[in-house]
């Protein structure tokens, strides 16, 4: 049996505690990986979103992948990413992934018509949900977390900040280390 790597991604901290995104898609992982003959020997998965693709599991999977020259396997397209450009960075990379409701594709054209649609979706969730919120807040909904004050002085507001910037620095550096082996 050759090797895999399986990759798992919710959107949402209440999906990941429910676990039953997580559960449906690594059944179907499961399921193609018996199917193709494919040893899943590590699992991976992430709580973030899909437009976010400095995601710590999925960089892991994809170096962890390179190194063991095995594909990664998700469950669905947007699982990996809704940016058709990192997909289509990936395929350029020769990194090789397989979505497994599309089962393994010959046709690279195939895939990148899928990136494509997969960030249009993205787009569209994206104007939803201003649309939503613009909607709650003229009903008179008071939007935000009230206990986080917005000014730059604000002790939560300056963590956050450096926490985000510790985490683009540390996915650069493994993106750079991924794209130099």
């Amino acid at each position: 049996m050759k090797p895999a790597i399986g990759y798992l991604r919710v959107s949402t901290t209440q999906q990941g505690k429910s676990g039953l995104g997580l559960d449906a898609q690594r059944a179907a992982i499961e399921k193609f990986a018996g199917d193709e003959r494919l040893q899943i020997v590590e699992w991976r998965a992430d709580v973030d979103t899909g437009s976010n693709d400095e995601r710590p599991a999925l960089l892991a999977a994809l170096a962890r992948a390179k190194l063991l020259q095995c594909p990664v396997l998700v469950s669905k397209l947007d699982r990996l990413s809704r940016d058709a450009h990192f997909i289509l960075g990936l395929m350029k990379e020769r990194v090789e992934f397989i979505v497994t409701d599309l089962g393994r594709q010959s046709d690279p054209f195939i895939l990148h018509l899928f990136a494509v649609l997969a960030e249009k979706e993205r787009k569209m969730i994206g104007e939803r949900t201003k649309a939503a919120l613009a909607a709650a807040k003229a009903r008179g909904v008071r939007l935000g977390n009230p206990n986080l004050k917005p000014h730059p002085g604000n002790a939560q507001t300056a963590a956050k900040a450096r926490a985000a910037y510790a985490k683009r620095r540390a996915t650069k550096l493994a993106l750079e280390q991924l794209a130099a082996e």
